[in-house]
């Protein structure tokens, strides 16, 4: 293979992808190449893929395309190992002897532990609206097309 021409990357290959091969990976993500994408015009030196990154388990978590450098990829043999899980805190254990009492569980009663709530009190009913005719009449005032002292 030419000194210029980049590394291939083929269907299947597992990538560790850091800044080496494009600033976007600051975090570096591991990846399984599902294709490359070579119908896309690119910088020299420069590719589009589709891939799958995987997840510290190995299982694909999101399928992505990517613009990246080839030659700034490292490859990989194998997905990366999940890092171990801490162990779980053990809890202390009571001291066995013969001469204690066994612990007892507390006795149930037949009563729920919850209470059901109070029943909520019907609301009062909301004021209605008085027919017209109950309302009260505003003091009648002489129209003002009505003289005082006109016949």
């Amino acid at each position: 293979m030419p000194i210029d021409m980049p590394p291939q990357v083929r269907s299947g290959d597992l990538l560790h992808l850091t800044r080496a091969a494009s600033p976007q990976f600051a975090r570096p993500i591991t990846v399984r190449v599902i294709r490359a994408l070579t119908d896309r015009h690119t910088y020299h030196g420069w590719l589009w893929i589709d891939a799958y990154q995987l997840g510290p388990n190995g299982d694909a978590v999101a399928r992505r395309e990517l613009y990246l450098m080839p030659a700034g990829a490292r490859r990989l043999a194998s997905p990366p190992a999940a890092p171990p899980r801490p162990a779980a805190p053990r809890r202390p254990t009571a001291p066995s002897s013969s001469a204690a009492s066994p612990r007892t569980a507390p006795r149930r009663t037949t009563a729920s532990r919850w209470s059901p709530a109070p029943p909520v009190p019907p609301a009062p009913p909301l004021p209605t609206a008085a027919p017209a005719s109950a309302l009260p009449r505003p003091a009648t005032t002489p129209s003002r097309y009505h003289h005082a002292g006109a016949s």
